[in-house]
């Protein structure tokens, strides 16, 4: 089979980087690892790494969202279950949930495929933020300009 002339390249990187500036902050004590941003249909695949206990947000997503868990554990208050170390979750679009770290989780990272977008929201179901590939980019963009990887490096994650 003969490969189109203007196909991407594969995208064949260390998961867990050895670089600590390749995380990319998103809050006190949790990152994200950019994987793989593709602008064409909205998705993005990264890790989240939380060292930190409590509530990390209250958010749904418009469209199917899959998780494996590498390291530690988390849960959503919603639900009764524990997702740990060699847990798959899947997400079905429109559900509301709270992703909670619990005491004694020294680090969490799980690896996310995402599509469409994370809506963040309030108690009252108002939305106060979201975040998609863009925002994503934009965000990996400015961190790795600041921290000297310089703005082009997220380019080799985008498709």
């Amino acid at each position: 089979m003969m490969i189109p002339p203007d196909a991407v390249p594969e995208i064949v990187t260390l998961a867990i980087p050895v670089d600590e500036r390749v995380w990319v902050p998103q809050a006190p004590d949790v990152w994200f690892r950019p994987l793989m941003l593709n602008t064409t249909n909205g998705q993005w695949c990264n890790l989240l790494r939380v060292r930190k206990s409590g509530v990390l947000s209250r958010h749904r997503h418009p469209a199917p969202v899959h998780g494996y868990v590498i390291k530690g554990s988390w849960r959503y208050l919603e639900h009764s279950w524990i997702a740990t170390a060699g847990s798959y979750v899947f997400e079905p679009p429109g559900e509301v949930h709270t992703l909670v770290v619990d005491e004694g989780v020294e680090e969490m990272i799980t690896f996310f495929n995402i599509s469409g977008a994370m809506i963040y929201l309030d108690a009252a179901d108002r939305v106060v933020a979201w975040e998609d590939v863009h925002t994503k980019i934009e965000m990996c963009r400015r961190h790795y300009v600041a921290c000297g990887l310089g703005e082009d490096f997220i380019r080799k994650f985008i498709r």
